[in-house]
């Protein structure tokens, strides 16, 4: 039970924070997410118009209404942070860090994984054409997340936890998130054309909503699953 509370906690975090300051975002910038959007759930041609539709461009100016949801989002994206930091405490049976030093790093993490998707997209569209992209694109994602989650375990512990240890945890949800891009190339497509269809542009945001509760127990089950291999594998050396 806690843990389909951890992952549904977290995926209305990602839609109602995280989502609306990367439209507001990029519709500073003169840019589309729609696409970066429609690539990580693996959407066929189809289903990459109805996400487009849903974020269509629209000229944003400054006001406080939007400084207020800025502020608002950022707060919830920081919200986010601390939802995986708690995981990694669960899983690895820490007690909960509080205070100053933790929201700076929730707020760094939330920084770097912006940093993150920006370099992605710039990859994305390097590999464009390429042959072989998706090959090439799954070892890269293998390598990055793996870096990726090794350090935000690390960090976000406040390094309360050797690397050695949090290895496996890192792998195992690297692995977890490219089988979980596979798995969305099968699903999603289908599945978001039946909710427009049923439900219209909503029926679109439901199903955003099950990729980023997934999204969440994928870094849940990646980490829980690297505690247990590594607690196997020390029973086995002794």
């Amino acid at each position: 039970m806690e843990f389909g509370d951890r992952i549904v906690t977290f995926g209305a975090e990602m839609l109602l924070s995280v989502l609306p300051i990367i439209i507001l975002l990029s519709s500073f910038a003169s840019t589309r997410i729609d696409d970066d959007v429609a690539r990580h759930l693996g959407l066929d041609a189809h289903g990459s118009r109805i996400i487009a539709e849903l974020f269509r461009h629209a000229n944003v100016t400054f006001s406080f209404g939007v400084f207020l949801a800025l502020v608002l989002s950022l707060a919830g994206t920081i919200s986010v942070a601390g939802s995986v930091q708690v995981i990694y405490e669960k899983a690895f049976g820490i007690e909960h860090i509080r205070g100053s030093k933790s929201i700076l790093r929730c707020t760094a993490w939330a920084v770097t994984v912006g940093v993150l998707l920006v370099a992605d997209s710039a990859t994305a569209s390097a590999l464009h054409g390429v042959p072989d992209s998706p090959l090439i694109s799954g070892a890269i994602d293998v390598v990055t997340f793996g870096a990726f989650f090794w350090w935000s375990a690390h960090f976000l512990l406040g390094g309360r936890e050797g690397w050695r240890r949090i290895a496996p945890s890192a792998l195992a949800t690297a692995l977890c998130f490219v089988g979980l891009g596979v798995f969305s190339s099968f699903y999603f497509s289908e599945t978001i054309v039946s909710d427009s269809r049923l439900y219209g542009t909503i029926g679109v945001v439901f199903s955003l909503v099950t990729w980023f509760i997934a999204i969440g127990a994928v870094i849940a089950i990646g980490a829980v699953a690297g505690v247990v291999a590594q607690e196997r594998r020390q029973r086995r050396a002794t």
